[in-house]
C-alpha cells in the first residue's frame, strides 16, 4: 500500500488570527485618534466657555482649545533684534515653525534619538495669538528633552522699547497628554529653575542692563498646564532690560550651550 503523503500544516487559523488582531489594532488606533484629536478638544472648548479663566489672571498662557497652558515667568525689554542676538549669544536656537515636515522630523528624531536643535515647539496663546518667538536648548541626543522658552510682544512698551512676556519650561519627556490623550512633551515642575537659568545666561553674556524680580506675580504659585503637568513657582516674575544694540557686547560669537543637564 502506498502511504499517503503528509498533509501540509494548516496555516489558515494563525493567518486569520493575525488578520483579526491587526484589524482590532487599527480600530483601536482610529478610536484613540478620534478621541484625542476631535472629541477631547471639543469637550475642553465647551468646558472653558462655561468656566472662563479669571480676568485678573494674565499670568498664564492657554492652548488653542482654551485650557491653561504654561505659566509666564519672565518679562524682557528690548527690540526683536536685541532679543534674538541676546538669546543666540547665550547658546539658544530659534525653533522652527510647525509644519508637516518639521512635525514628522521631530517625531522621527525622537524615536531614533537624533539631535534636532531647532525642533518646533507647540503653540501656546497670549493676547489672543500664538508666541511671536521661541528658542530651545537640546539636552542629550534627541528632542525628547530640551529647555525651551516662548516670547510674546506685550501691548505696553517700556521706556519706548518693545516689551515681552515669556514662558520658560523644561521638556522632561514625550508622552500622552493627561488631559486630551494627544502626543505631547511633558514639562518639569520647577519653572523657577528655567527662569533663573535664562537670567543668569543673559547676564553672563553681557546682555543684561538691568534685572529684578516682581514678587507675587504668579498667584496661586502652582497649577497644571494643558497636558496635565504640575508646575510650581515662588511666584516671582523675572524682569530683564536688555542692552541696546549700540551697547551690545563686543563678542559676537554665540556661546556654546551649557552642559546637557536640566
Amino acid at each position: 500500500m502506498t502511504p499517503h503523503p503528509e498533509s501540509p500544516p494548516n496555516t489558515r487559523v494563525p493567518t486569520r488570527i493575525h488578520r483579526r488582531l491587526l484589524r482590532w489594532m487599527l480600530v483601536l488606533l482610529a478610536l484613540w485618534a478620534v478621541a484625542a484629536y476631535l472629541v477631547s478638544p471639543l469637550i475642553w472648548e465647551k468646558y472653558f466657555k462655561h468656566h472662563p479663566m479669571p480676568a485678573d489672571a494674565p499670568c498664564l498662557t492657554h492652548t488653542a482649545d482654551g485650557h491653561p497652558g504654561d505659566p509666564l515667568n519672565l518679562s524682557l525689554a528690548g527690540s526683536d533684534a536685541e532679543l534674538i542676538h541676546a538669546m543666540t549669544a547665550a547658546g539658544w536656537h530659534p525653533a522652527d515653525p510647525i509644519t508637516f515636515e518639521t512635525s514628522m522630523r521631530i517625531a522621527v528624531d525622537s524615536v531614533l534619538r537624533k539631535p534636532d536643535a531647532s525642533a518646533p515647539v507647540s503653540n501656546l496663546f497670549l493676547f489672543g495669538r500664538k508666541q511671536d518667538l521661541a528658542f530651545e536648548q537640546p539636552v542629550g541626543d534627541s528632542p525628547r528633552q530640551r529647555h525651551h522658552v516662548r516670547f510674546w510682544r506685550r501691548n505696553d512698551p517700556e521706556d519706548g522699547r518693545t516689551a515681552w512676556f515669556a514662558s520658560a519650561t523644561f521638556d522632561e519627556r514625550v508622552g500622552l497628554s493627561y488631559a486630551t490623550g494627544q502626543i505631547t512633551h511633558h514639562i518639569g515642575p520647577d519653572v523657577d529653575a528655567e527662569r533663573d537659568r535664562i537670567m543668569s545666561q543673559l547676564k553672563a553674556q553681557g546682555w543684561t542692563r538691568q534685572e529684578h524680580y516682581v514678587d507675587a506675580f504668579q498667584q496661586p504659585p502652582e497649577g497644571r498646564n494643558g497636558g496635565g503637568d504640575p508646575w510650581r513657582t515662588d511666584g516671582r516674575l523675572g524682569v530683564i532690560v536688555l542692552q541696546t544694540m549700540a551697547a551690545a557686547p563686543a563678542n559676537k560669537n554665540p556661546a556654546e550651550p551649557p552642559p546637557n543637564t536640566p
